[in-house]
């Protein structure tokens, strides 16, 4: 028998992991909505996000937290040169051609890795990564406490970039149609760009805060897209408030998961999930029927 207290401390300690995972498929549904594409880059792009704040690190020794600052615009860039100049002009403007792309850049990215990191597992040694917060009968990480307050600021931020500036209101518009908002002066070219640098940048953000508790290795980023991937369904393709709330809920079901039926088995209910959905409501919580 596991006291309240217990689960409620899963509980708290899922919403928080869920949070960061989060964060990693707010890029993909973000690109998803707009170049309405699955990005098979994404493990990838995630990995070398965390390879940078592990080398930035020991090179520099920059805190992962502070290295958000540099490594956000630095991936935002990025990811627009690789859309704009990599996918955008091999894929001459067809879907199929752009899984391809992105399929063939997500393996060059982790053979590029192996080969300059090799496949040894590496980590960051923090003052602060086994550090806990008391909350009441709670005893919550620190980092993962960091991390959440961080995933829900940023989704928050992306939230009024997309419905309060320009530059969001011509997301929207090629988002919702392509020609027409082509016709009314929008560069369609420079609007997949921007978005996939926004993905990117996320990325960069998520790496950041999953370091200081996490460890990285070439094929790392692989496991973390699966279950970015179950939270875009689940939330519905496309939608931000979506990957939010289900990141969320994917990270208590890890969590409890974890705490019933073993670390081991911890993700069974994921993917259980993952099943459910497909089957009962496959537009996910907040999707629209294509």
């Amino acid at each position: 028998m596991y006291s309240p207290a217990i689960i409620a401390e899963a509980v708290v300690n899922g919403l928080m992991t869920g949070a960061i995972y989060a964060l990693i498929a707010l890029g993909l549904t973000l690109v998803y909505g707009v170049l309405h594409i699955i990005n098979f880059a994404h493990g990838a792009l995630l990995t070398a996000a965390m390879f940078a704040v592990w080398a930035v690190h020991v090179a520099f020794g920059l805190d992962p937290y502070l290295a958000i600052l540099p490594l956000t615009p630095l991936f935002f860039g990025l990811g627009y040169a690789v859309q704009r100049f990599v996918i955008g002009p091999a894929s001459h403007g067809s879907d199929s051609n752009i899984l391809l792309v992105t399929l063939g850049l997500s393996i060059a990215i982790e053979n590029a890795l192996l080969a300059g990191f090799r496949s040894d597992t590496r980590s960051l040694n923090t003052d602060y990564g086994f550090q806990v917060v008391e909350l009441g009968p709670l005893l919550l990480s620190k980092p993962r406490l960091i991390g959440f307050g961080a995933a829900v600021l940023v989704t928050v931020l992306l939230w009024l970039l997309l419905s309060r500036t320009d530059t969001g209101k011509a997301i929207r518009a090629v988002a919702k149609e392509k020609l027409g908002a082509s016709l009314v002066g929008i560069d369609v070219a420079h609007v997949y760009a921007v978005t996939f640098g926004l993905g990117c940048a996320c990325l960069a953000v998520a790496a950041c805060l999953l370091m200081p508790t996490f460890y990285v290795n070439p094929r790392i980023g692989q496991a973390f897209v699966l279950v970015a991937f179950t939270i875009v369904v689940l939330g519905g393709m496309g939608s931000i408030p979506g990957a939010l709330l289900g990141g969320l809920f994917i990270g208590v079901v890890e969590s409890l998961c974890g705490l019933f039926l073993g670390d081991s088995l911890g993700q069974i209910g994921i993917f259980l999930i993952f099943i459910l959905v497909l089957l009962v409501r496959p537009t996910g919580m907040f999707g629209a029927k294509a």
